[in-house]
């Protein structure tokens, strides 16, 4: 019996930086009274924020929710009334600059430096740069578009490497490449989930839409998890109701 369900963020709990729908943080909710969970994602903290913290209803057993941002080289935990953190893994000043100059030679030779943005296209998280196709305020029917079959992130990726060798570089999200420090991937973040937990690899199931070579959500599969591939957030709320019924019994 699993002891810990762990889930990626966007694509599988809610749409791309959408809060979680009343339907999702209410199914949460009932899942925490069975077990653990964990979110792990590609966003920071003020994402997570008000993606989940602030969408859980009222008796929550927010104890037994692990958020673990920028791909896990940060964690939240609830104590005494409110979200502390944990830990925190951070960039220095000229990994910073590294990443940002590499990203900006990389998207001027793919020709994609002047497309019609909204806000920051490359975010500092501290711990993670993440690069947003369409910038970080587009809207959600724009991203959907924008890259639907991977191509243009998947050809961006191919020729970060050679700039940043000792760099971890996934897609992520609908439109997003997170850069983290080699061997930083939703891998070390259940690594580090499990070592802060004290539950182990064998006894959690990870969900996620990006469950595929090159996905952010790969690195739980390749870690050994139990993990299952969902296709949308509809297919996750039938995923874990089935869990929440199994672990209820």
């Amino acid at each position: 019996m699993k002891q810990l369900i762990a889930f990626d963020l966007d694509g599988t709990l809610a749409e791309s930086k959408q809060p979680l729908s009343d339907e999702v943080a209410a199914l949460l909710a009932r899942l925490l009274a069975v077990a653990d969970a964990a979110i792990i994602s590609g966003g920071d903290w003020p994402q997570f924020e008000k993606q989940i913290a602030s969408r859980l209803p009222a008796g929550a057993a927010r104890e037994r929710l692990w958020l673990m941002p920028t791909t896990g080289t940060k964690l939240y935990r609830f104590a005494d009334g409110a979200w502390r953190r944990a830990y925190a893994d951070l960039f220095d000043a000229d990994e910073r600059a590294e990443i940002l100059a590499a990203f900006d030679r990389a998207l001027a030779d793919a020709g994609l430096a002047d497309e019609c943005i909204w806000g920051e296209r490359i975010e500092d998280r501290g711990s993670q740069i993440t690069f947003s196709g369409l910038g970080q305020q587009a809207p959600l029917d724009a991203k959907e578009a924008w890259d639907p079959d991977r191509a243009k992130r998947t050809a961006l990726q191919a020729t970060l490497p050679a700039a940043l060798p000792d760099l971890s570089i996934n897609l992520g999200g609908t439109t997003s490449i997170d850069v983290t420090r080699k061997g930083i991937d939703k891998a070390y973040g259940l690594r580090r989930l499990s070592e802060e937990s004290g539950v182990a690899l064998a006894q959690m199931l990870f969900l996620g839409d990006a469950i595929y070579p090159g996905g952010n959500d790969y690195p739980a599969f390749t870690l050994g998890l139990d993990t299952v591939k969902v296709r949308d957030v509809a297919e996750t709320i039938a995923v874990v109701t089935g869990v929440i019924a199994c672990l209820g019994s």
